[in-house]
């Protein structure tokens, strides 16, 4: 297949291209490689796929409707997986602008090129941020979400609606994946996990909000991409059992789905702490904190339609998850 991958630079693209190549198919990667964080470790994750026969690698913001509008004429991609995003709920807070950039403006350039173009099915990253106020857990794609708590949550409710009306007019079989907390090899450098890491090794204080004890449905990096091939593998389809009457807000009468995608077991912070403390060999540095403005107390994962739908089941450990992260850490800042 000819899969046009967003976000190629980036934790989850570059994973995922690296395992889409291994398996045959050809990878259209598109990234601007922005300057949110350190663009050296992105040119570094570019560097593990970009010499390879069958990927191309362009570097344009998807933001640029002329620009992406070019590139779906040339390359033709049979599907696309949407990972370009501008990340992180705090961020949010101080640039808001950057969100209504790449997660609106480019998802809209991303859709419209999928249309013109006769994509067989878009795959794109939303979020647990999604879930917002909601309290029961775990959290189901069967639940509204309608209370968004941060701009980036709302950005990514809102390109799980754009994505509907897509699917709607022009059924173009569309799917939406809400990642829980991710991490691993190769992660982000304004992540929890790599943070924590950066200032325990260097003997600095670390910030644990909410004093440590809200729970995150913690996802190992190769569990999601594992994921995110079955889906795209998977062409969304309609539910005919949908009802107007009483809608799920999980599927629909058009091509459209999204799921969960996460670990199914949430840990509570402290413990993830203690877990990456005893892999380093320190103990860290404590500052405890009031929860944050957008943060979500607790994620929890109910991932039965993906499994029903594709037969995703996430089989990593926090322990060896987090003994990877720490072993590629060591190697790559030689420390």
């Amino acid at each position: 297949m000819r899969i046009m991958v967003t976000g190629t630079a980036g934790f989850i693209g570059n994973h995922l291209a690296l395992r889409l190549l291994e398996r045959g198919d050809e990878v259209i990667g598109i990234d601007n490689l922005n300057d949110y964080y350190d663009v050296s470790l992105k040119v570094d994750r570019l560097a593990r796929v970009k010499d390879h026969a069958r990927f191309t690698e362009i570097r344009l913001d998807i933001a640029d409707r002329s620009g992406m509008e070019a590139v779906f004429r040339k390359y033709q991609p049979q599907k696309v997986v949407n990972l370009a995003a501008q990340a992180g709920v705090r961020y949010s807070l101080i640039n808001p602008y950057a969100y209504m950039d790449s997660n609106i403006i480019g998802f809209m350039n991303i859709l419209e090129g999928c249309r013109h173009h006769n994509v067989e099915h878009l795959v794109y990253a939303s979020s647990s941020s999604v879930y917002g106020a909601n309290e029961a857990m775990p959290f189901s794609v069967h639940d509204n979400v309608d209370h968004p708590l941060s701009l980036y949550a709302a950005s990514k409710k809102a390109n799980e609606l754009m994505a509907h009306t897509y699917s709607n007019l022009y059924q173009l079989p569309t799917t939406g994946l809400r990642f829980f907390t991710v991490y691993g090899p190769w992660g982000r450098p304004d992540m929890a996990l790599f943070l924590f890491t950066k200032a325990i090794l260097n003997g600095d204080e670390i910030e644990v909000f909410n004093y440590g004890k809200h729970r995150r449905d913690f996802t190992y990096i190769d569990d999601i991409v594992e994921g995110v091939i079955r889906t795209l593998d998977h062409t969304a389809e309609s539910n005919p059992n949908w009802s107007g009457h009483t809608p799920d807000p999980g599927t629909s009468r058009v091509p459209w789905r999204v799921y969960n995608i996460g670990n199914n077991h949430p840990v509570e912070l402290l413990d993830y702490i203690d877990t990456l403390e005893r892999f380093l060999g320190k103990s860290a540095q404590k500052r405890l904190l009031p929860l944050q403005p957008g943060d979500v107390p607790d994620t929890y994962a109910d991932v039965e339609a993906l499994v029903t739908d594709v037969g995703y089941k996430p089989g990593t450990t926090i322990e060896d998850g987090i003994k990877n992260f720490v072993n590629w850490y060591r190697d790559y800042y030689r420390v």
